[in-house]
């Protein structure tokens, strides 16, 4: 006599995370292989989903989510990866 018993399965319940698109320019990096070292410090943080660094235009888009990595902390990568950040006016 074989029993078959079935394991239950259950889905985490997590609460969802709001995703906003953040965009900072950079100085201070003058080939495209800053841009590897910029998007790889900034990708390593939790909370951020994408990141894209345009080197002709010095411009770094990131979606993240603010509760988790604030822009502070984005800058702050920038930094590490050792080039200057701001907020984007535009």
């Amino acid at each position: 006599m074989t029993t078959n018993t079935a394991t239950p399965t259950s889905t985490p319940t997590s609460t969802p995370t709001s995703t906003v698109h953040t965009i900072l320019r950079a100085d201070g990096f003058s080939c495209p292989s800053c841009v590897a070292k910029i998007e790889k410090q900034i990708g390593r943080l939790t909370g951020v989903s994408a990141v894209t660094v345009f080197f002709a235009t010095a411009r770094i888009e990131i979606d993240h989510d603010p509760a988790v990595v604030g822009t502070d902390a984005l800058i702050a990568a920038v930094g590490k990866a050792g080039y200057t950040a701001r907020l984007a006016a535009f």
